[in-house]
């Protein structure tokens, strides 16, 4: 297994190969960059300006390892309102071309959101929909549609993610399975078990249990995460991709938090 870090956690007034080295001193094998509507990874993108930040990474034996977004919870795919299911589905096109050229393999997909005005079933219904039309794009891109777990209330069991993803029929829709955001509830240990190979990349952050609610998230080994079933877990269904940690760092000293990150994935990922 490989270990990288979501570029959520470098300090704002980096650049992106200032972050990509100290990524790479911190001993990360890859990085996860975002998209967003703005920024150097966004909707404007062209491909020059990809593979350009492509070769900065690798130029210092650096992979970008995957495409994250946190668009899709603006413009969600089961949305009420079409327009904003069709500009969802335009930025999993966009961001899945934009992977292509970074030479990422896996875009995060955060499926849908069941709110009081859009309920269980028939966000069931758009997703699936929205998906099954996204996945000849992936197919063609050769880029993973990764299915994320969050907190959507949505998909909240591995039976259900696992019978979704099998209801695209795609071999390039699987799993963007998010070991932290399971502990509110289960255990990631059945989860993967569960999703076997469907799993494409892995997220991990820790949680505090007994806070319980969004303030509970924090960093690598600092919460009631059992790392080591889950890296034993990874094993057993014969994982050897992305660890990808998506943790929200040191407010002080953010250099420093990115290398306590890369030493304690490391240790548990069996690196050092």
């Amino acid at each position: 297994m490989e270990i990288g870090i979501n570029a959520w956690i470098f300090p704002s007034n980096l650049t992106l190969p200032q972050s990509f080295k100290l990524t790479k001193r911190a001993g990360f094998d890859g990085v996860e960059l975002v998209l967003n509507e703005e920024g150097p990874v966004s909707m404007t993108t062209t491909e020059r300006e990809a593979r350009t930040i492509r070769a900065s990474a690798e130029n210092i034996s650096l992979e970008v390892c995957g495409l994250a977004s946190g668009l899709l919870w603006k413009y969600s795919l089961t949305h009420d309102d079409p327009a904003v299911v069709e500009r969802g589905k335009e930025i999993v096109a966009k961001g899945l071309q934009t992977a292509a050229w970074l030479g990422a393999d896996t875009l995060l997909v955060v499926p849908g959101v069941v709110t009081k005005e859009v309920p269980y079933d028939l966000a069931y219904e758009r997703s699936l929909a929205a998906i099954k039309e996204l996945a000849p794009t992936a197919e063609e891109l050769g880029v993973c549609i990764g299915v994320e777990n969050v907190w959507n209330k949505f998909l909240l069991s591995p039976l259900e993610m696992r019978d979704f993803i099998d209801a695209v029929d795609s071999p390039m829709v699987g799993a963007y399975f998010d070991a932290g955001n399971v502990l509110v509830e289960g255990y990631p240990e059945h989860w993967i078990k569960i999703l076997g190979q469907r799993i494409r990349k892995v997220h991990v952050k820790d949680f505090q249990t007994h806070i319980g609610n969004i303030t509970g998230f924090t960093n690598v080994l600092q919460g009631d995460m059992d790392w080591i079933g889950v890296r034993n877990a990874l094993r057993n269904i014969g994982y050897d991709g992305y660890i990808i940690a998506e943790v929200p760092g040191y407010k002080t000293l953010p250099d420093l938090g990115v290398r306590h990150c890369g030493e304690a994935m490391k240790r548990v990922f069996g690196r050092a």
